[in-house]
């Protein structure tokens, strides 16, 4: 019983371990920030309307439109 007890507090512990690590990473990652990554604009001079793509030409497809 003793063991189990002990292995509970030992994983209690890397667990905590971990925690702050990931804190302190995270924390790096935000402060290096870096240039944020842009979205591509594929409408980009085109119509920002209803268009049909190949995916909406196979979902009406297998939905029998």
């Amino acid at each position: 019983m003793k063991e189990k007890g002990e292995k509970a507090i030992a994983d209690r512990r890397n667990f905590l371990k971990l925690a702050g690590l990931g804190t302190v990473a995270s924390g790096i990652a935000l402060v290096a920030g870096g240039k944020p990554a842009e979205a591509l604009d594929e409408t980009a001079g085109k119509s920002r309307g209803y268009r049909e793509t190949d995916h909406v030409k196979t979902y009406y497809k297998l939905a029998r439109f």
